[in-house]
């Protein structure tokens, strides 16, 4: 290296080196949101025509993938994926190493183009903390969540398959690289809560009967509108927000009780374009039994 670099002559040498110091400085302030995962939507017509390019993964329960679902899809429901960790915290997502090999198992690998679908009610917003998930798992691959869910899928007269497809897999590696700013631990959130603003998206009822200090109650359901529940537009966030005097200065964490109605929550946030937002995948579960409470 040093041999080559005397080669190069004085002029030539100070060129490169202010093209390399340059491109490192890129990569240490590029703002977070154009490093993360590429999430977006897909409306029915255009995945109808496009639906060989993609994995379809199906959100809500498996009994309601089993009634029907988009021909092809996969059944991907958030329940099969979390469990009761070792400090009794229910609802705790897979490990990334374990959830890796399940995603290989399929035939999904970090690169592979996945479009994302639910119904919102019945999969609890499954569909969205699916798109978080995938965004946490650091998936280099698209994600895209589709417009209005199954809802929009029937309306659009687009046909359904009931029962269990048969599929060839191939099993590949999932190669994922945990993107820290997607999440955030119980002990940060201790340590700095006054540096975030706390959203929590649970029932008025769940919120009367315990919560985060300093946090601000917004149902889960507000971040989705009409008959197909589609995700609220970047104009829509922003109201929501603002009548409800969210500080979007401060960078957001939505929470729930184990992070899926929240996961919903970030992602419509993240499509919003808006400011840095965080889920909170412990939750009240966590929270509730966290150590020195």
């Amino acid at each position: 290296m040093f041999k080559i670099m005397r080669m190069i002559p004085a002029v030539g040498r100070m060129r490169l080196v202010t093209a390399v110091l340059a491109g490192l400085l890129v990569q240490v302030f590029l703002p977070w949101s154009a490093q993360a995962t590429d999430l977006g939507l897909i409306e029915a017509s255009q995945l109808k025509g496009s639906a060989g390019n993609w994995v379809i993964l199906d959100a809500r329960p498996r009994a309601e993938w089993l009634a029907g679902h988009i021909p092809g899809a996969i059944s991907f429901s958030w329940d099969e994926y979390t469990r009761t960790d070792a400090r009794g915290v229910k609802y705790s997502s897979f490990p990334p190493n374990e959830l890796a090999s399940l995603l290989g198992a399929m035939g999904i690998s970090e690169r592979t183009p996945l479009v994302i679908y639910g119904d919102a009610d019945k999969s609890w917003g499954g569909e969205g903390y699916d798109a978080w998930l995938f965004s946490w798992l650091g998936h280099k691959g698209p994600v895209r969540l589709l417009n209005g869910g199954i809802q929009a899928w029937r309306g659009a007269g687009l046909p359904l398959v009931a029962g269990a497809e048969q599929r060839q897999v191939k099993k590949v590696a999932y190669l994922f690289q945990v993107k820290p700013r997607t999440v955030i631990s119980t002990e940060e959130l201790r340590g700095q809560k006054d540096a975030y603003t706390l959203i929590d998206v649970r029932s008025t009822f769940e919120w009367l009967k315990g919560r985060i200090p300093g946090s601000v109650h917004i149902p889960w359901d507000d971040f989705y509108t009409g008959k197909e529940r589609r995700p609220l537009n970047a104009a829509e966030l922003r109201k929501l927000l603002t009548k409800h005097g969210v500080d979007l200065k401060k960078p957001v964490v939505y929470y729930c009780l184990g992070g899926v109605r929240s996961g919903y929550a970030w992602t419509v946030h993240q499509l919003s374009g808006l400011p840095e937002a965080r889920n909170y995948k412990g939750g009240w579960e966590a929270w509730d039994k966290r150590e020195g409470r």
